[in-house]
C-alpha cells in the first residue's frame, strides 16, 4: 500500500489498520468511509504513531479514539 498518495482508499486503509491495532470494541461504529481525504495528513500522523507502538495503554487507546472522533467527517 502506497500511503504517499492522498486517496480515500488510503484513508480507509489507515483507519481500518488503526481500528485493528487498537482492537476497538466500537470499531463497527467508526466507519472508515466517514473520514475525508481532506484530513489525510492528520490521519496519517495518527496511523504512524499507532503503528510504531507494539502496545498501547488504555489511556493511549482512549486518546486515539478521541482524536479519530475529531477527524471524522
Amino acid at each position: 500500500m502506497d500511503l504517499t498518495q492522498k486517496t480515500q482508499e488510503n484513508v480507509e486503509y489507515m483507519i481500518e489498520a488503526i481500528k485493528n491495532k487498537l482492537r476497538m470494541a466500537t470499531g463497527a461504529a467508526m466507519q472508515a468511509s466517514a473520514f475525508s481525504v481532506e484530513r489525510y495528513d492528520d490521519i496519517y500522523e495518527v496511523y504512524e504513531i499507532v503503528m510504531s507502538k507494539e502496545r498501547l495503554s488504555i489511556s493511549e487507546v482512549e486518546a486515539v479514539a478521541s482524536e479519530l472522533g475529531n477527524l471524522r467527517g
